[in-house]
């Protein structure tokens, strides 16, 4: 198509309308799976084993937990690469101040308090060694710190590591994202605590075209950077796995908190469309024992109310597989070890078919115009479908408006029970949050001044992270979760709106039967409304997030003040200031509640209006290019046409077997 666009010598409208529609056909869709699961389970591993690359990413132990993000994906190179991305030194430099202010708070706790696998003294000394116990934050800041990474971390560029190989290539960056490994002792410094995420790029890998693999800490971090990226990242994925071991896949507390803590972010407030929790270790195993095993984790799964709110069975998938066993290329049971089933699914979302069948369709409708307007002898007939296409078009879109319109209503209805709800009971939560059942006072007083300076969240490394915002505002998404669920589907295929987007239509195919000289550009309108309905559904689907997590982040900002006011406290009695001055806070601030209910359905308007105005102004302009504008000196392309319709038609066949 470029070929085309660059045969639009035109400067007329219609010719740079062309070179527009054109334009918009290079796009590329890449599939997030985001991959979770406790240090030691077998991430890394299953990574190696999917991509079929053995020593990529260091195995981990317990002792090597990080927060760093790794992301897999392929590259055009031949070079094996790491793009590592830092945090700023004015981050680093805050979080330093932060950790050792944790420190000096901490009063040897053995309550359990800090859940961290990783404590502020481990982060601090995997940078320093001990020289951090000596020197202020400022001296900390000295460059002869950041030697190796000097000009990367200072003017916040991306360090970039190469390797012919992937062991290679693993032995560079380990320093970037392990905290100690048995291997490369002779390291003194590890960078990992100033890494916010490391791009690994890997060679002749088709496999990987579509599709990026990343291998995420299970509850983001408290660097607020890297929790920001983290908190992306799980909203983008389109598919999570949770790796856990097979000898304690359905009681596993980790796994479960993990994905409880992320459900809302992975469901109504992301586009997750498949959870696989995949147990590993299965080689010792026999299919019986894996078929009692599987039945567990779905038993298990259906219990967990906070995860089922946002997902049903039929996105829940369980896995068996060994990856020791695999790398191995002994002879593997494909009922015990599934790693294969695992790359088929991948294989199906880096399948580019529906891009290419976007793209063909595009390029076809494009054409059709473009040979249909060189064609002047059937104006009369244009002028005709011109004013049945705009009735239709009328039509369609006050059905369409009819129906968001419907929906917002039932929405506050929703929300206003909600709020009803949250005003009269959000004392009970709040107390529950602030006055803990089998936790003393001393291991919750760091709990709580770790959320109350993290705008009231609190994320252990181990276990769900607390978020008092979520739980103010929990009556609130409750109360629209399984009609958000419907509403806006992570699935597009099961429709936005309850399929009223879908359901738009200016009935091209009936008009193609009766306006046979205008089929060229008939058939472009029926490309252009199935982009527009596409490019739309993908709109939305970003938006939703937006419009979901604004419940949470209505209550976040009203609380803030508070949060500030109780993380200034020290010295005796601070836990109960901090305590009393939450609870005066929010009795005071019930309106608060009401604010979220107004806030949401305010973004549910402007995401209707851009619905409305999106449908109406593209298939205006396209009726107006197709049907009233002239054409001055357009090429002849009735070959490439020939040749696109072609494929358009092997893709379509290909689309209607799979049905």
């Amino acid at each position: 198509m470029r070929r085309v666009s660059q045969r639009l010598h035109g400067r007329d409208k219609l010719s740079a309308f062309l070179k527009d529609k054109i334009k918009d056909l290079e796009t590329e869709k890449r599939h997030l799976v985001g991959v979770f699961g406790r240090t030691g389970a077998g991430k890394s591993s299953l990574i190696n084993a999917i991509i079929n690359k053995e020593g990529l990413l260091p195995s981990g132990s317990v002792s090597a937990c990080t927060s760093v993000m790794i992301k897999v994906e392929a590259t055009n190179g031949s070079k094996y690469e790491a793009h590592i991305e830092f945090i700023t030194k004015e981050d680093w430099e805050n979080e330093v101040q932060s950790l050792k202010l944790a420190l000096e708070e901490d009063d040897d706790d053995d309550d359990g308090g800090n859940g961290d696998c990783l404590d502020p003294d481990g982060k601090l000394s995997a940078l320093y060694g001990e020289e951090w116990k000596e020197k202020s934050t400022h001296s900390l800041m000295d460059n002869k710190y950041f030697r190796d990474i000097s000009n990367e971390f200072q003017m916040s560029k991306i360090k970039i590591l190469e390797s012919d190989s992937a062991e290679g290539l693993s032995e560079k960056f380990v320093r970037y994202t392990r905290s100690e490994s048995n291997e490369t002792e002779e390291v003194k410094r590890w960078y990992w605590p100033l890494v916010k995420c490391v791009t690994v790029k890997v060679p002749d890998n088709d496999f990987l075209d579509h599709v990026t693999l990343v291998d995420l800490p299970g509850n983001g971090d408290s660097n607020r950077s890297r929790d920001q990226m983290w908190t992306e990242l799980i909203a983008s994925c389109s598919t999570v796995w949770i790796v856990t071991e097979m000898t304690r896949a359905a009681s596993e507390s980790e796994a479960w908190e993990i994905l409880e803590g992320a459900s809302s972010l992975l469901g109504n407030g992301g586009e997750c469309q498949q959870i696989h929790f995949i147990c590993t270790k299965s080689d010792h195993e026999k299919p019986d024992d894996i078929n009692k095993v599987k039945k567990a984790v779905m038993n298990a799964f259906k219990k967990r109310e906070m995860i089922t709110n946002h997902f049903s069975e039929d996105s829940f998938q369980v896995f068996t597989v060994s990856t020791k066993e695999f790398l191995k290329g002994e002879n593997v049971n494909p009922d015990v070890n599934e790693i294969l089933k695992l790359k088929e699914i991948l294989k199906n979302l880096n399948d580019a078919h529906s891009e290419t069948s976007n793209y063909v369709s595009g390029a076809h409708g494009i054409l059709s115009l473009i040979q249909g307007a060189k064609s002047r002898e059937v104006v009369e007939q244009k002028n005709e479908v011109c004013a049945v296409l705009e009735g239709n078009l009328s039509i369609q879109h006050n059905r369409v408006k009819k129906a968001i319109e419907d929906i917002t209503k039932a929405f506050e209805q929703h929300l206003r029970e909600g709020v009803e709800k949250s005003q009269n009971l959000c004392e009970r939560k709040l107390r529950s949050f602030l006055h803990p059942s089998k936790t003393s006072g001393r291991s919750f007083h760091k709990t709580l001044k770790s959320a109350v300076r993290n705008d009231g969240i609190q994320k252990p490394k181990k276990g769900k992270p607390k978020n008092l915002n979520m739980i103010l505002a929990s009556y609130l998404t409750e109360s629209i979760d399984e009609k958000f669920r419907k509403t806006f589907p992570n699935d597009l295929k099961c429709g936005n709106f309850n399929g009223a987007i879908d359901a738009f239509s200016l009935s091209t195919d009936s008009l193609i039967e009766k306006y046979k000289n205008v089929e060229l550009q008939l058939t472009f309108l029926q490309t252009e409304e199935k982009k527009m309905k596409t490019k739309l559904n993908k709109t939305i689907l970003t938006q939703k997030k937006w419009i979901y997590n604004s419940l949470t982040e209505t209550i976040r900002s009203n609380m803030k003040g508070c949060y500030k006011e109780a993380a200034a406290f020290e010295g005796p009695g601070t836990l109960k200031r901090m305590r009393d001055t939450i609870e005066r806070h929010v009795e005071s601030k019930k309106y608060m509640f009401e604010e979220a209910k107004n806030a949401m359905l305010e973004q549910l308007n402007d995401l209707k209006e851009t619905v409305l105005r999106t449908l109406k102004k593209t298939m205006e302009e396209s009726i107006e290019h197709s049907l009233k504008t002239e054409a001055c000196s357009l090429p002849d392309v009735l070959e490439h046409l020939e040749m696109v319709k072609k494929h358009c038609d092997e893709l379509n066949g290909d689309q209607d077997e799979k049905k």
